[in-house]
């Protein structure tokens, strides 16, 4: 399997299919970088879109993997060896997450070490160091996942800061002897968090329209500005708008406008 011949024949199909790297990538739901990675034979297609990239270039999976066109007596042999050359690929990627899993991990122990030494060195005891410990380990929890599997593992990350970003703040509000971070930081934080995953959601539902769902994602922040300032003037008597609220939704309807200009744009060629 060999990732300079399989870019020249990804290439080659999608000329022989009048699609150019835009209008590819568009359908695809990725940037025609990453196309243009694929032809230049710098990176692979992930396996998670092999399946509709061959749909689209009329090809088969095993034919993309091989990079050629495979006549029937080879078509066995060829899918031997790609499926081999998959599992070893995916091992090769597993290890290399692993490694730096294990780098991003130490890294954030030295963090706790360094902050508890100091801590005790100036306080005789554990105090202040207790707010960043539980912050690194918080932050390691949620991004574990991501780490580790990749693209694959936005979704356990998700899952991960639902379950304890409530716990989080109540810990920090603690350990601060604040209880407003509690009380006021869990209202911000659900409703971030159902603003967080309707975006995925609509990620996973239109995976070829990234574009536009950037653009939607963009505009859902104008009622989750609302949102925000109707909780926050319940609790602390906040005005619901301010001059700066209206300046940002209007920078946010000028992004959004643009994004959405640039995929009809796409979409057109």
């Amino acid at each position: 399997m060999n990732q300079k011949d399989i870019g020249k024949f990804i290439a080659a199909c999608r000329k022989k299919n009048n699609l150019t790297q835009a209008q590819l990538a568009e359908q695809l739901g990725i940037t025609d970088r990453a196309v243009s990675k694929w032809e230049t034979g710098n990176s692979m297609p992930d396996s998670s879109i092999m399946l509709e990239l061959s749909q689209i270039l009329g090809i088969t999976v095993n034919e993309l993997l091989s990079g050629e066109e495979i006549h029937m007596e080879n078509y066995e042999i060829k899918a031997d060896e790609n499926l081999l050359a998959l599992k070893q690929r995916d091992e090769n990627n597993l290890n290399k997450n692993v490694v730096i899993c294990f780098i991003y991990s130490l890294t954030l122990m030295v963090g706790i070490v360094v902050c508890v030494i100091c801590d005790i060195a100036l306080s005789g005891g554990l105090s202040w160091s207790l707010i960043p410990l539980s912050s690194i380990v918080f932050a390691w929890v949620i991004s574990f996942p991501v780490i580790i599997l990749g693209k694959r593992g936005i979704a356990g990350s998700l899952i991960s800061l639902s379950l304890f970003i409530l716990p989080f703040l109540y810990i920090l509000s603690r350990l601060v002897n604040v209880s407003s971070v509690f009380s006021i930081g869990a209202v911000m934080a659900v409703i971030a968090m159902v603003y967080i995953w309707l975006v995925f959601g609509l990620f996973k539902r239109f995976p070829n329209r990234a574009l536009a769902v950037w653009g939607t994602a963009v505009l859902l922040l104008i009622p989750l500005q609302f949102v925000i300032n109707g909780a926050l003037s319940t609790m602390i008597s906040e005005p619901l708008i301010e001059i700066w609220d209206i300046l940002t939704i209007f920078i946010l309807l000028i992004v959004a406008f643009t994004i959405f200009a640039c995929d009809y744009a796409r979409r057109k060629g």
